[in-house]
C-alpha cells in the first residue's frame, strides 16, 4: 500500500492552513427524513476555488523546494485542480501551466485563467492529457503536479475528512465521490485512523466506473473515455498510488445512474440550498437512492464541489 499516513495528513493540514477554508458540516432533515439516516455533509462547495482540490494542489506546491519553484509547474485537468494549482501557484509566485480539455466547462476555464495561469486546451477524446503533460514539463522544466496519483496530493485531500472526523467523530460510515480517487484514499487513511471500524465507500457514475471495475478485477482496469454529468470524475484508469489504498481501507464502490445525478443536484439544491455540481452530488445520489446498505444511522458525506455551469445547472433544473 502506498505510504501515506494520518501523520502526512496532519502535518498537511498544517502546511495549507493559510490558504484552504475548513468547511462547514451542515445537516438536512429533509435529506434525513428521505434516507432514514442523519447524513453529516462536508461542504467542499464552499472551499476556496470552490473544490476541495485546493487542499491537494497547495500541499504538494507549499512542498516544492526552492529549486522546483523556480522551474515552476505544470498540471492536467478537467477544471478543479486546474483551478487549485493556479491558486497555490499564485501564492507562492511561480509560473503555472494547465492542460486542459475542450469541453471543459467554461467557468472553470475563466476561473482558471483569471489567477494568471497559461492554459493549453487538448481533446481528451483524441489526445493524451498525461502525455502532454509530461512533454511540457521535459521541455520547459516544470515540475509536474498530478490531479490525483501522489503521496502529497492524497494527504492533502485528506484533511477533508480530518476536518470532518474531528466535528463529528461518531461516524458509522464515510462516502466519497470517486475520480482518480486522491480524495477517497486520503480520506479512508484519515477516517479509519480516527475509527477503525468506520464503513468507507467510494461512488462512480455508472459510465464512468473504472474503479468498480478494478476492485472487481483485484488490478487497476482502463476504460475509454466516459461521457459522464459528472465532468470532474471522468477519470480512465485508477492511480498507481491511489489504488492500493482504497483496495485495503475502502469496502465497496457504489454506482449512480446519471439520472440519479441529476436529481440528486436538483434536490440539494431545492432542499438544502445547496450549489453542487455534478461530480459532488454523486455521494449524496447513491445514499439517496438506496445504494448504501447494512447498519449505518451516520454517514459522513463529502459534498466536494460547487463548481458547475450555469447552462449545465439550468438544464439539471430543466429536467427535473
Amino acid at each position: 500500500m502506498s505510504q501515506v499516513t494520518i501523520e502526512d495528513i496532519r502535518a498537511a493540514a498544517e502546511r495549507i492552513k493559510g490558504i484552504a477554508k475548513r468547511t462547514p458540516v451542515l445537516e438536512s432533515g429533509s435529506v434525513n427524513r428521505r434516507t432514514g439516516r442523519r447524513l453529516f455533509f462536508k461542504c467542499e462547495n464552499r472551499q476556496r476555488g470552490g473544490a476541495f482540490k485546493i487542499r491537494g494542489a497547495s500541499n504538494f506546491i507549499f512542498s516544492m523546494t526552492d529549486e522546483e519553484k523556480s522551474r515552476g509547474v505544470v498540471a492536467f485537468s478537467s477544471g478543479n485542480h486546474a483551478q487549485a494549482v493556479a491558486i497555490a501557484a499564485k501564492a507562492v509566485g511561480i509560473k503555472a501551466t494547465l492542460v486542459m480539455p475542450n469541453d471543459a466547462p467554461k467557468s472553470k476555464l475563466e476561473a482558471t485563467r483569471s489567477h494568471g495561469a497559461e492554459i493549453v486546451i487538448y481533446d481528451r477524446l483524441k489526445e493524451d492529457r498525461e502525455a502532454i503533460g509530461r512533454r511540457i514539463s521535459e521541455e520547459t522544466g516544470a515540475v509536474l503536479a498530478p490531479p490525483f496519483d501522489h503521496p502529497r496530493i492524497i494527504a492533502g485531500q485528506g484533511t477533508a475528512a480530518l476536518e470532518l472526523m474531528e466535528e463529528v467523530p461518531d461516524l458509522d460510515a464515510l462516502v466519497v465521490c470517486l475520480g482518480g480517487g486522491g480524495l477517497l484514499a486520503g480520506c479512508a487513511v484519515a477516517a479509519k485512523a480516527f475509527n477503525a471500524g468506520i464503513r468507507v465507500f467510494g461512488v462512480e457514475p455508472e459510465l464512468a466506473n473504472d474503479y468498480w471495475l478494478s476492485l472487481k478485477a483485484g488490478e487497476r482496469i482502463g476504460i475509454a473515455p466516459p461521457a459522464t454529468i459528472a465532468d470532474g470524475l471522468r477519470t480512465t484508469k485508477p492511480g498507481v498510488h491511489n489504488f492500493p489504498i482504497i483496495q485495503s481501507l475502502v469496502e465497496d464502490v457504489l454506482l449512480v445512474s446519471e439520472d440519479e445525478i441529476k436529481e440528486a443536484v436538483w434536490y440539494l439544491m431545492s432542499r438544502t440550498k445547496m450549489v453542487v455540481e455534478p461530480s459532488g452530488a454523486v455521494g449524496a445520489a447513491a445514499v439517496l437512492n438506496g445504494k448504501l446498505t447494512g447498519p449505518a444511522g451516520r454517514v459522513g458525506v463529502v459534498v466536494s464541489g460547487g463548481n458547475v455551469d450555469a447552462e449545465t445547472l439550468a438544464e439539471v433544473l430543466r429536467g427535473a
